[in-house]
C-alpha cells in the first residue's frame, strides 16, 4: 500500500507566509506540466515493475491545485488505477470554488476537497496575502456540498497579528457550520525566505499567548465533535486524512512533481526545484537517506495514538534505557503525556513542547 502525491506548483500569487516551492502570477496549469507529471508517473511504475501505479491515496498539493482544469485532473487520475475506496484529495482556494469547476473535479474522481480558509476575518486574510473573503469561504463550503463532496477539510491559521478569541471562534464556527468533516489547525510560523520573514508583521502574539490559542482551539474543536488525531489535525469519526497518515506512520508514498518528496522501501528521495529542467527532461531524483528510528519516533509522537515501544523494538531494533523510561514517567506526571509503560502519547500540552521532548528522547 502506498500513496501518490502530485505537486502543482502554480499559484495566482504567493502568500506572504508561504515557503513552499510555487510559481506566482499563474492563471492555470500548462499542459506541458501535465505531460511531465504523466512521464514521471510512468517512471515510477517502471521502478515498481508494474504496468500501472495502484495507489491507496492520491493527494493534489501545491501551490494551488484548483488551478487545474477538471480535464487535466481526469488525465492524471486516468494514468493510475486507484485501489477501491481510495482517498483522492485536492487542495482548493475558496475563490476558485465555482459549482461547475467542483462538479468537474468530483466527476474526475476527486472525493475529498481541502479549502485553505485560514481565518474568518477579512482584514487578516488581506494581511496574509489571501485573495478570498470570509463570505467566499462560506460559499465555497456550500458549493462543495452541492457538488457532491461529503469529505471536506478546512485549514485554520492561529496566532495571526492582533489575534483574538473572537477570531478563533468565528473561524471554527464558519468551518463547522459549513460542513467540514476535517479541520487542520496551524500556528503561524514566520519562515526566513518569505515576505513575512523579510518584513515581519506587527502585533504577533507572544509564545504564551500562541500556546493558549492552540489549547483553546483543541478544546473548542472537541466540543464541536472533532477528535484530535495528530498535533495539528482534527476530524469527525471516520474522516481522518488517510494520505497524511501514511507519512506519520512511515508508510510508502511517491512524490511526483517539481520539488516533490517521497519515500519507497524506507528510502527517501526528492525532486529538486527548477521548473524548466522538470518540464524538458526526465526528472533527476535526489536520494536523501534511509528512514531511521529517529524519524519513526518523531513522526509517531505527532499522533495522538502515540509511540509504541514494542513497535520501536520490533521494527527498528531500538530499546529505550532506564533514563528514557524515567523521562516518560516524568512527562506523565507533568501532564505532558500519557504513558502506560508500552505506549507514549503526548497530550495537547505536550505537543506544544514536542521539540524539547524529542531532544531528550533522541
Amino acid at each position: 500500500m502506498y500513496g501518490l502525491y502530485l505537486h502543482i506548483p502554480y499559484c495566482s500569487s504567493k502568500c506572504r507566509y508561504c515557503d513552499f516551492y510555487s510559481i506566482g502570477k499563474s492563471s492555470g496549469v500548462p499542459d506541458a506540466y501535465i505531460e511531465a507529471l504523466l512521464r514521471e508517473i510512468k517512471h515510477f511504475a517502471d521502478v515498481l515493475s508494474v504496468d500501472i501505479l495502484r495507489p491507496s491515496t492520491v493527494y493534489f498539493g501545491g501551490g494551488t491545485p484548483s488551478l487545474l482544469s477538471p480535464a487535466q485532473t481526469e488525465r492524471l487520475l486516468s494514468a493510475v488505477e486507484v485501489l477501491p475506496e481510495a482517498e483522492i484529495t485536492l487542495e482548493c482556494n475558496p475563490e476558485h470554488a465555482e459549482l461547475s469547476h467542483l462538479q468537474g473535479f468530483r466527476a474526475a474522481g476527486v472525493n475529498r476537497i481541502s479549502f485553505g480558509v485560514q481565518t474568518a476575518f477579512d482584514e487578516s486574510l488581506a494581511r496574509l496575502g489571501r485573495h478570498h473573503t470570509a463570505e467566499q469561504a462560506r460559499r465555497a463550503l456550500a458549493t462543495a456540498r452541492k457538488a457532491g463532496f461529503c469529505n471536506i477539510s478546512g485549514d485554520v491559521m492561529l496566532a495571526l497579528p492582533d489575534y483574538s478569541s473572537e477570531e478563533l471562534d468565528a473561524t471554527l464556527s464558519l468551518l463547522a457550520e459549513g460542513g467540514c468533516t476535517h479541520i487542520s489547525s496551524y500556528l503561524l510560523k514566520i519562515e526566513p525566505n518569505t515576505v513575512f520573514g523579510k518584513r515581519p508583521p506587527e502585533n504577533l502574539p507572544d509564545e504564551d499567548a500562541s500556546a493558549d490559542f492552540y489549547l483553546s482551539c483543541v478544546e473548542r474543536l472537541a466540543a464541536l465533535g472533532y477528535r484530535q488525531y495528530e498535533i495539528s489535525n482534527f476530524a469527525k469519526p471516520g474522516y481522518e486524512g488517510r494520505h497524511n497518515l501514511l507519512y506519520w506512520n512511515c508508510r510508502d508514498y511517491i512524490g511526483v512533481g517539481v520539488s516533490a518528496a517521497g519515500c519507497l522501501s524506507g528510502k527517501r528521495f526528492s525532486t529538486p526545484p527548477g521548473l524548466q529542467s522538470f518540464l524538458n527532461e526526465k526528472a533527476e531524483y535526489v536520494e536523501e537517506g534511509a528512514c531511521t528510528a529517529e524519524d519513526f519516533i518523531m513522526l509517531q509522537l505527532r499522533l495522538v495514538s502515540g509511540l509504541s515501544l514494542s513497535a520501536l523494538q520490533r521494527d527498528w531494533g531500538v530499546t529505550w534505557d532506564a533514563r528514557r523510561l524515567a523521562f516518560c514517567k516524568k512527562l506523565a506526571q507533568q501532564g505532558l503525556a500519557v504513558f502506560d509503560g508500552e505506549v507514549l502519547r503526548l497530550t495537547p500540552q505536550g505537543f506544544l513542547v514536542q521539540n524539547s521532548i524529542l531532544c531528550e528522547l533522541l
